[in-house]
């Protein structure tokens, strides 16, 4: 055999393999970038596609309209529309009506969450409790309200609170008794609606965890001597933390933009506007007195709270070591 041949094959077998890309067979080629992506995030790649547009194109819209002069002169052309920057916001944050205005809503929005949260968690512990046919009709009751539209549960309320033929002034023997006129009287009504509506979701939520805990865990609980409440208290909200974060957070976000039993039990705000919410505020100013980019700077005004709000519970639900 010739030298050149053997001298060759000695070279080669000498060499590590490589296979046909040029790198050794032994070295791990690095991931791609897509293939880095957690698989949590792909799954939620095909909501994100609609939703993102869905609200976020909105958005854009609402912010790019506040910092604009847009009135009704603007809409109809008659008018070139001027960019204004934050003005908008130094008006809204200027008046005084907008600050009474965000305290009553944020006083009626934590009770609405609170008294939703506390009837949903009743109603829930006693769909434990009773007997199937029970059981079914409360389930079948509760859905009822929560499908009911809030146009119509809250003309059908009116009807049951009219101050000459209402049903709840028939059964009080109230007649002639006008629940809408008193400042007070009239958020306490309006939010019996609210709640009337909103509690279902909360019942239904907790309900569906409740059963998902295993029973075991409270019998153990029983046998150690603990009593129907300090179960719930020690047992069974540790364990549907997760839940009452979903819910509570839906809580804030519905109840803080209540819109429909505000203006329709009140007739738009009450009496001299004492019974306004931001959402209704908002409304009068941008539709009632025409100013499009005040009603704007409202609602960006609200997005920014919610979420300020949203964070903050977030936020000490993690200092106090809970898990979500």
């Amino acid at each position: 055999m010739p030298a050149t041949t053997v001298t060759a094959r000695a070279d080669q077998g000498d060499s590590p393999v490589r296979p046909a890309g040029g790198a050794p067979a032994g070295a791990r080629r690095r991931p791609g970038l897509l293939a880095r992506i957690p698989v949590p995030l792909w799954l939620l790649l095909p909501a994100a596609v609609v939703l993102i547009p869905l609200f976020g194109y909105p958005l854009y819209q609402l912010g790019l309209l506040s910092v604009l002069k847009f009135g009704q002169p603007q809409a109809s052309g008659g008018v070139p529309t001027e960019f204004v920057g934050l003005s908008n916001y130094s008006d809204v944050l200027g008046d005084a009506q907008f600050w009474s205005v965000l305290g009553q809503t944020l006083a009626f929005a934590a009770f609405c969450v609170l008294t939703t949260l506390a009837v949903g968690a009743t109603c829930a512990v006693l769909l434990t409790r009773v007997g199937r046919w029970p059981r079914l009709m409360l389930m079948f009751g509760a859905l009822g309200a929560w499908a009911a539209p809030a146009m119509t549960g809250s003309t059908v309320w009116m009807f049951l609170l009219d101050t000459n033929s209402g049903l709840v002034n028939e059964v009080l023997g109230t007649q002639g008794h006008n629940w809408m006129y008193d400042k007070w009287s009239a958020f306490a009504m309006v939010a019996v609606v609210v709640v009337w509506h909103s509690f279902p979701f909360v019942m239904i939520t907790l309900y569906a965890g409740i059963q998902a805990i295993p029973d075991s865990v409270v019998e153990a609980a029983r046998l150690d001597g603990a009593g129907t409440v300090t179960i719930f208290r020690k047992i069974m909200l540790p364990m549907l933390r997760p839940l009452l974060v979903i819910v509570v957070i839906q809580s804030i976000i519905w109840d803080f933009k209540v819109f429909t039993q505000i203006y329709v039990m009140t007739g738009g705000g009450g009496i001299a506007g004492q019974n306004l919410v931001l959402n209704v505020y908002a409304y009068q100013k941008a539709f009632v007195a025409e100013n499009y980019s005040l009603g704007a700077a409202i609602g960006v005004l609200m997005t920014l709270i919610l979420l300020a709000v949203t964070a903050v519970y977030i936020r000490s639900l993690r200092r106090s070591g809970e898990e979500l």
